[in-house]
């Protein structure tokens, strides 16, 4: 992939990230599920955020899907919101 092609292909992606992100609200905050977990193949379970819009994002071990991800924030009274075990 060229320079350019690389730069293209990341503000698509930023683009995509504004138009799904911009403006919304989180509705709602609860840990992934057991069950949620276990049909995603994960063994840690991330925190999920609902948007006002009814879609769900949570973080993700990497871009994969291969496990559920920390999310970290630069808050001074929580710098990381972990992930919790099947079973927690």
């Amino acid at each position: 992939m060229t320079k350019v092609e690389w730069k293209v292909m990341k503000q698509d992606w930023q683009d995509k990230a504004e138009k799904m992100l911009v403006g919304k609200k989180i509705v709602k905050v609860r840990w992934m599920t057991d069950k949620e977990a276990k049909a995603a193949y994960w063994r840690n379970k991330p925190i999920c955020m609902l948007l006002d819009n009814g879609e769900w994002i949570y973080p993700s071990a990497d871009d994969e899907g291969n496990n559920g991800g920390a999310l970290f924030t630069t808050s001074k009274v929580e710098s990381c919101l972990p992930v919790m075990n099947i079973g927690d």
